[in-house]
């Protein structure tokens, strides 16, 4: 595995190992890598023939409040994470080498961007979809590989994608979950014991309301309130929704399309969001 810090190294080293008829994959990540990540890389792995993993924590997709500081990081362990797993380039820039002096152009996204987390977090898409539109030119991938855990963040890059003629397949790997339900993010690492459990919460409301969905029930109001009983033990619920998968609008009652019940909430300072698929017949 080669460990590579400036874009030229990075842009050399695809040139080498991207021979004809090589298929390169992309696991973009902040780092702080978990079961989730392992995931990303081995879909990777199984698809490509090339593959490049960067872990670099974007400042510009963190609000003035929010925990770019005290994010989770620890650069050794994720790095023989990705050598255990077998990736062939791990990126790591710093700061400036992302965004050097003078930088001040920006990807706006539209509409996919407004509701859910973005409704919570101004400006937090734009900063995502600019630091992936950049990384996804120096890697040029054919294949990038995100989690369906961050849903809306996946819906913004797929739909930047086409929007800017971009020729990468975005794939979604389903969420990783600890064997109680809980979803693996870097920032589970802030819960306190206590706060893990009632952590629990959120995975277990998202799963009654499935359970009624499989069951028959179609009627959005119940399915939400289903959810929501189990949301009692979180210290703030930030929003759930239940929306139509492709555009992140408010689904219709009762369902007649594949669905997304997604939720953010804060467990102690810890932000959470979650989210599960209602599929239907198509």
């Amino acid at each position: 595995m080669q460990t590579i810090r400036t874009v030229a190294e990075l842009r050399q080293a695809v040139i080498q190992t991207r021979r004809p008829n090589k298929r390169g994959g992309f696991a973009p990540t902040m780092g702080y890598l978990h079961e989730g990540h392992r995931a990303l890389i081995e879909a990777s792995r199984a698809q490509c023939d090339v593959n490049v993993v960067s872990i670099f924590v974007n400042p510009i997709q963190f609000g003035p409040n929010e925990d770019l500081g005290t994010y989770p990081r620890d650069f050794l362990r994720d790095e023989q994470l990705c050598q255990d797993t077998g990736v062939g380039i791990l990126f790591a820039p710093g700061t400036t080498e992302i965004y050097p002096a003078g930088f001040e152009t920006f990807v706006e996204p539209g509409e996919i961007a407004k509701p859910l987390c973005g409704a919570f977090r101004p400006g937090h898409f734009g900063g995502v979809a600019t630091v992936v539109c950049k990384l996804f030119n120096m890697v040029q991938p054919d294949v990038a590989f995100f989690g369906q855990k961050d849903f809306q963040q996946c819906a913004v890059v797929r739909r930047m994608t086409v929007d800017l003629d971009l020729p990468i397949k975005i794939i979604t790997i389903p969420t990783v979950r600890e064997a109680d339900g809980l979803a693996l993010s870097s920032r589970n690492r802030y819960l306190s014991q206590q706060e893990r459990q009632r952590a629990l919460a959120v995975s277990r409301g998202l799963f009654a309301a499935a359970e009624k969905f499989q069951a028959g029930e179609r009627d959005v109001g119940r399915l939400l309130a289903i959810a929501k009983q189990h949301l009692t033990a979180v210290d703030r619920l930030e929003y759930l929704d239940l929306v139509d998968c492709g555009d992140l609008k408010p689904a219709d009652s009762p369902l007649r399309s594949t669905a997304l019940l997604c939720v953010a909430a804060y467990v102690g300072s810890t932000r959470l969001i979650d989210n599960i698929i209602m599929p239907l017949p198509t």
